[in-house]
């Protein structure tokens, strides 16, 4: 937004700012922040930043946690739902050394700062260009608890199909099971917000491309965004999420990005579409390729589909990621590549045509992954795979056009399959992260994985309430 102080300044005076509040990422992808009176963003903050203890932010031990903040003004946003006239700024975290402090090599966007430098380096490209789709779940009522003596969960909105027998104030129109794909009004009572928020979206600089009431019946949403740098998009990404929650609590609902809150019906997903540049110029186009893919689109799909395992772990890092990963709900289970085909893990748009269009999309990521790990990641494997020029058709990874649905067991067996749980994804991990090396401290690897299973192990040990359903008398 701004592109020094000078500029900041008069923009706080001009419109009555009164507080800066200061966003920085934690290592899963949550937005941390501290607040101060806008008198004191001068020189001195912007050059030796905010202290802050970094083990609360899951990245250092408490022997070396002092780090510091330093905002990035070019990441400036006014915050529409806070009580007293905010600027929000984003920013890095660096660690205190003598005489100077450095980038901390574990924070999110500096890794995603990273792996932008590391795609200029190699000569190929200068530019990932990526679009993420954004799926979520808009709910009237969550409550949960998870105690020794008791587990569970209960949701509830007004247009799911099973309120259709409430005897309270009812006018009849639900979202049928699985049926709630481009639904109009009145069926889709979500339209309304879904503007507000792309409105907000829009004021913010994150450019829409359309909203739409997604498959699944109970509240599922989708909201698209256009194309934007990896860093650039990590960055709208923590403000989208934001943004929905924020302007979901303000209006008595609450937003998840869960990708399976509903057994049943469709999950939460965040497809990245994705295309490479240099000097501007399209790289994935070839007229006579596959889809009309250049043999760098290729080997670029060749590496992501070689590390599709691994990869999850960053894009996929949470227990209920798997369970959206299942046969049924138009969510990729099998590793492989294919034109308009949405049961393929890397997906090819029919439409995309013209070279500044051309594009894919991987169909595995979802909303819980920390997305500047995740784009990285991202860009890292497709890096991989063109410095080794990976084949993804000799190495058996498609095209697969028809439906992966269907295959019988025996056919299932032949082709390469996703993990199926957040613990086969980090195994793969720790066999296979070389190809993040350059951009990845091993470092950070090793505590993702550490936080991770505990996550797993958690989760595993805990009883669940369907196991007293299926073997409660045995």
């Amino acid at each position: 937004m701004f592109q020094n102080l000078a500029e900041a300044k008069k923009y706080i005076e001009a419109n009555g700012i009164r507080m800066l509040d200061l966003m920085s990422t934690d290592l899963n992808g949550r937005w941390r922040h501290v607040t101060m009176p806008v008198e004191r963003l001068d020189e001195g903050t912007l050059e030796y930043g905010i202290g802050f203890d970094g083990s609360n932010y899951g990245f250092a031990p408490v022997e070396k946690s002092d780090m510091v903040f330093i905002p990035d003004l070019s990441t400036a946003f006014p915050d529409t739902f806070a009580e007293v006239p905010t600027l929000a700024v984003m920013g890095d975290v660096y660690v205190i050394e003598l005489p100077d402090n450095r980038r901390f090599d574990q924070d999110p966007r500096n890794v995603a700062l990273h792996a932008e430098e590391y795609l200029r380096s190699t000569g190929i490209a200068d530019t990932l260009r990526i679009s993420p789709e954004f799926e979520f779940h808009v709910f009237d009522h969550v409550s949960y608890t998870v105690e020794p003596n008791a587990c569970g969960f209960r949701i509830d909105t007004e247009q799911a199909v099973w309120n259709t027998g409430d005897e309270g104030m009812n006018l009849g129109y639900k979202m049928a099971h699985k049926g709630g794909y481009h639904m109009a009004p009145p069926s889709d009572i979500l339209s309304g917000f879904r503007s507000r928020v792309t409105l907000l979206m829009q004021e913010r600089g994150i450019d829409v491309k359309y909203h739409h009431h997604e498959v699944g019946g109970p509240g599922q949403s989708e909201i698209e965004v256009e194309f934007g740098g990896l860093l650039e998009m990590a960055d709208k990404t923590m403000m989208i999420k934001s943004i929905l929650k924020n302007a979901a609590f303000a209006e008595g609902k609450t937003v998840t990005f869960l990708p399976k809150p509903i057994f049943g019906e469709a999950g939460n997903g965040m497809h990245v579409h994705m295309h490479l540049f240099k000097d501007g110029k399209p790289l994935f186009y070839d007229a006579n390729g596959y889809s009309q893919l250049s043999d760098t689109a290729m080997w670029f799909m060749g590496g992501l589909l070689k590390h599709a395992p691994a990869l999850c772990a960053l894009t996929n890092p949470s227990t209920n990621s798997y369970k959206r990963l299942m046969p049924g709900y138009e969510a990729p289970v099998t590793i492989g590549f294919a034109t308009s085909n949405r049961s393929a893990v890397i997906r090819i748009p029919a439409y995309a045509k013209s070279p500044e269009t051309k594009r894919f999309e991987l169909r595995s990521p979802d909303g819980t992954c920390n997305p500047y790990y995740a784009y990285a990641a991202i860009l890292m494997a497709g890096i991989d795979g063109m410095l080794s020029k990976t084949d993804p058709v000799k190495g058996g990874y498609g095209p697969y056009d028809y439906n992966l649905y269907n295959l019988s067991a025996r056919e299932q067996k032949k082709i390469k399959q996703l993990p199926r749980t957040l613990d086969e994804a980090l195994d793969a991990l720790e066999k296979d992260n070389a190809f993040l090396s350059p951009v990845f401290p091993q470092r950070l690897l090793e505590i993702w994985v550490a936080n991770k299973r505990k996550e797993t192990a958690r989760y595993n040990q805990l009883p669940h309430p369907a196991e007293y359903a299926m073997y409660f008398d045995l």
